[in-house]
Formats: structure tokens, sequence, C-alpha cells
């Protein structure tokens, strides 16, 4: 499951996003949703999130 829609992000769920910083390299950051920060209901870069640990990221990969 992809995370361009935000109906299938739900705070709790396991996500991999990549950050601002990383977005040249692709590296993912693993964290639990915290809050949903996009406010429409698609994004092609993915839905932007805060995990529990304060990053931000956009949403690449769903894991559960």
């Amino acid at each position: 499951m992809n995370g361009t829609e935000r109906e299938n992000i739900k705070i709790g769920k396991k996500v991999k996003v990549v950050q601002k910083q990383d977005q040249r390299t692709g590296k993912l950051t693993e964290g639990i949703v915290q809050r949903i920060l996009t406010k429409s209901k698609n994004h092609h870069h993915g839905i932007k999130v805060m995990l529990e640990d304060g990053t931000v990221g956009r949403v690449k990969k769903i894991i559960g």
C-alpha cells in the first residue's frame, strides 16, 4: 500500500517516510504515525505525517 492516499494512513500505523533532507537519496525512516499533516485527500509525493519521535516526512510505504 502506498502513502499517496490520506484514507490509507491512520494514527498508530507503522510507516516508512522520506524526510525533506533525504529526498535526494531516498533514505527511508520507519516509525509510528502520531499526526497526519496533509489536509488534502491525496498528494503525489506522499501524505505528510509526524511520527511519534517528532520526525516529519512524506509516507512512502505503509507497513502495518
